[in-house]
C-alpha cells in the first residue's frame, strides 16, 4: 500500500508546491514509484511540472466529482502527475451537497494505492473542503511552515483541522513532520521563528529550507532544484527529508 502524504498549510506562499515537486523527485531517485496530486485550483504544481493548466481537458476535478479515472501524466522527471486547473475551484461549492464528500479523493485514489509507493498531495492554501478531503485520503500529513511570525500564528488553526480529521473520518492520520521553509538565518525574526518551531511538540522537525531565488528559477524552467542547480545546499536537505519519509510507518 502507498504512503499517501498530504502537504498541508492553510497559508499561501510557504512552498507547498515546491516541496511536493522536489520531494517527489528525490523519492523517485530512490527508485520508488511516485504519484503527485495537484489539489490546488491555482495549479502551481501542474505548471511547475511543465503542463499548461488551461490546456488540460481532464484533471483531478473529473476524478473527484465524476468518479473518472485519474488523468495521470507519466514520467515527468521520474514521477507521475494528476494535474489541476481552475475547474477545481468549482468543486469547493459542488462538494457541499455531494454524497460521501469527505471520501471523494480517497475513492479516486483507490486504484493508485496499489500502483505507487508514494502519493504526494499538494493542498490549496485554505482550510476548505479540498484540503479536508486531502487529509481524509492521506496516511500522513507533512506541514511546511515559513519561519515568519505571521505563518506561526496560523499553526493553531492548522492543527485544529488535522485533529478534526483524526477525530472521525481518518483516525489513522499521522503527522510526518514539520519543514521550516523560506528561512532567512540572518534575520532576527527568522531565528526566533525557527526556535519556536523547533520548540513545538507538533512532531519531527526537519532541517530548515533556506529562502532562495533558485527555487523560482527552477520552477520557471519546470525543473526540480537538483536538476537546475545540483550544488544548491537545499538539494541535500530534500534528499535528507526523502530519507526520513522512507522510514514512515
Amino acid at each position: 500500500m502507498s504512503k499517501i502524504i498530504t502537504v498541508f498549510n492553510q497559508s499561501g506562499g510557504v512552498g507547498k508546491s515546491t516541496l511536493t515537486m522536489n520531494l517527489g523527485y528525490h523519492l523517485a531517485q530512490h527508485e520508488h514509484r511516485v504519484l503527485l496530486i495537484d489539489m490546488d485550483p491555482q495549479a502551481s504544481l501542474t505548471a511547475f511540472m511543465g503542463l499548461e493548466p488551461f490546456e488540460l481537458k481532464k484533471t483531478i476535478y473529473e476524478s473527484v466529482m465524476a468518479s473518472e479515472p485519474l488523468p495521470i501524466h507519466t514520467n515527468i522527471y521520474g514521477v507521475d502527475l494528476a494535474p489541476a486547473n481552475i475547474n477545481l475551484s468549482g468543486a469547493e461549492l459542488e462538494l457541499v451537497v455531494a454524497d460521501m464528500r469527505d471520501y471523494r479523493l480517497k475513492e479516486a485514489l483507490s486504484e493508485a494505492v496499489n500502483q505507487y509507493d508514494y502519493i504526494l498531495i499538494d493542498c490549496p492554501p485554505s482550510l476548505g473542503i479540498l484540503s479536508y478531503i486531502s487529509l481524509v485520503a492521506a496516511t500522513h500529513v507533512l506541514i511546511p511552515i515559513q519561519t515568519h511570525y505571521k505563518s506561526l500564528k496560523g499553526t493553531e488553526l492548522l492543527l485544529r483541522t488535522i485533529a478534526r480529521v483524526k477525530a472521525r473520518p481518518n483516525k489513522n492520520l499521522k503527522i510526518a513532520g514539520v519543514i521550516p521553509t523560506m528561512h532567512e538565518a540572518r534575520t532576527v525574526q527568522g531565528g526566533m521563528a525557527l526556535q519556536s518551531i523547533q520548540a513545538s511538540r507538533i512532531g519531527t522537525i526537519f532541517p530548515a529550507v533556506p529562502r532562495s531565488v533558485s527555487f523560482a528559477d527552477a520552477s520557471q524552467e519546470h525543473l526540480p532544484l537538483a536538476l537546475h542547480n545540483p550544488k544548491h545546499p537545499a538539494v541535500a536537505l530534500f534528499n535528507e527529508i526523502a530519507d526520513s519519509l522512507e522510514a514512515l510507518v
